[in-house]
């Protein structure tokens, strides 16, 4: 992390886990061990759980985020969950384009574009997901992939909104598996994500982005993997139900 220029951020990512009862009993684990942090710490909950969590982390450091949004303000969409809604709620962060959305859901680049845009456009921070698969990976094309996801997802972006964007690099492959990318690919990866960035907009604007690294962070390695210049935080699951886990994490980064 360089601290200079960005502010670390850790977020969890909880999936679909914990009922409304057992949300507010973790989130009153983690609000003392996040206390004092010196990073952004967030908690990305279902949607039956905001409520209670908003309420639960009020005056506190934790901030709240949704996993999801759509992209239209309301409509025949049976399901779905708006940027308006969430505003109002007060959640401030709202996942997009996880892999899991994206493998199991038939998310594609277009429909991460356009939830990013209406996240953006309804005061959101959009925390944009992106990565390879392990195929992907073998066929040496990390690269060509992670630049058209940059590419796509941002499209019609400001240089202004993407500095409101955290990028999140979750190689697919590494995503609950237990793998994790060793740091220095993580690095590698995070710091290409910069540099396209900088194509796409300038130095200035890449430099303000915060690239999270995803995919089995966890309190063993999060220290060496937010070491590196280019990681500027974490969007950690499995360790994320866990306030122990979940602090250790949250304190490498506020060290690092």
């Amino acid at each position: 992390m360089n601290k200079a220029k960005r502010k670390a951020v850790i977020a969890g990512n909880w999936k679909m886990n914990k009922t409304p009862s057992e949300a507010k009993a973790l989130l009153q684990e983690i609000i003392p061990v996040a206390e004092g942090a010196g990073c952004e710490v967030i908690a990305c909950v279902p949607y039956v759980d905001l409520a209670v969590a908003l309420e639960t982390v009020e005056g506190t450091n934790v901030k709240i985020g949704a996993e999801n949004c759509h992209w239209a303000e309301s409509g025949a969409f049976t399901g779905e969950i708006s940027t308006g809604m969430l505003k109002e709620m007060g959640v401030e962060y709202v996942v997009i384009g996880h892999s899991e959305r994206r493998q199991y859901f038939g998310e594609t680049d277009e429909t991460v574009n356009k939830r990013t845009k209406a996240a953006l456009a309804a005061g959101l921070k959009p925390i944009v997901c992106v990565g390879e698969l392990l195929w992907e990976r073998e066929c040496d094309i990390t690269e060509e992939v992670i630049a058209r996801q940059i590419k796509l997802d941002l499209y019609d972006v400001s240089a202004e909104d993407a500095k409101k964007t955290i990028i999140a690099y979750e190689p697919v492959w590494a995503i609950g598996t237990g793998k994790t990318a060793t740091a220095d690919q993580a690095e590698e990866v995070c710091a290409f994500i910069r540099a396209e960035l900088a194509k796409k907009y300038d130095e200035e604007t890449a430099q303000a982005i915060t690239i999270q690294y995803g995919g089995s962070m966890n309190d063993a390695n999060a220290a060496e993997l937010l070491s590196k210049e280019n990681v500027d935080g974490g969007l950690i699951g499995g360790a994320s139900l866990v306030a122990a886990k979940f602090g250790a994490i949250i304190d490498a980064a506020t060290k690092g």
